[in-house]
C-alpha cells in the first residue's frame, strides 16, 4: 500500500535513505551521507513524501520524496529491490503530477536504466557540487 509520510515513519524512512545511498552510490564515501543524515531528517517534514507499506508486515520498504515537481529520490530497502516497488511509488506520483524532474548520477547505472525504461528523457548534464560527480538532470513529462 502507498500513503502519505507521517512524522511516526522518520525511523524507517531514514534508515531506508542512509542504506540505500551508501548501498547504490558505492563511489561516494559512505561518511557523506552519514554527514548529511541529520540536514536530512530535518528536510523531511518539508518535503512531499509516499511510502510503500507492506499491509500485512506494518513495514516500510520504499518511500519517494518530492519537492513540488522535482523527485528528490525514490529509495527501496536493500532486499525489496527489482520487485515493482519503486515503479509503484512512481506510478502512484505520474498521477498526479504532469512532469516531474530528477537528478541523478551518470554512475548509479540502475537508476538511470530504471528512468529511462520509465520514459524520463536526459535535458542536460551537471556536476553536483557537494560530490563532484557527474549527473544528469532527466523529465518525463504525461
Amino acid at each position: 500500500m502507498i500513503r502519505q509520510y507521517t512524522g511516526c515513519d522518520i525511523g524507517s524512512v531514514m534508515q531506508i535513505w542512509l542504506d540505500t545511498n551508501i548501498q547504490a552510490h558505492y563511489f561516494i564515501s559512505s561518511g557523506y551521507w552519514r554527514a548529511n543524515c541529520d540536514r536530512v531528517r530535518k528536510m523531511i517534514p518539508h518535503a512531499e513524501i509516499f511510502v510503500y507499506e507492506d499491509d500485512r508486515a506494518k513495514q516500510i520498504y520504499g518511500f519517494i520524496g518530492l519537492n513540488d515537481n522535482q523527485i528528490e529520490g525514490i529509495f527501496v530497502k536493500e532486499t525489496m529491490q527489482s520487485k515493482g516497488i519503486g515503479k509503484q511509488l512512481l506510478d502512484y506520483v505520474k498521477e498526479v503530477k504532469t512532469t516531474l524532474k530528477l537528478n541523478v548520477y551518470q554512475k548509479n547505472k540502475k537508476a538511470m536504466h530504471f528512468y529511462l525504461r520509465e520514459k524520463f528523457i536526459v535535458q542536460s548534464e551537471n556536476v553536483d557540487d557537494n560530490t563532484g560527480e557527474k549527473e544528469f538532470i532527466m523529465v518525463w513529462n504525461r
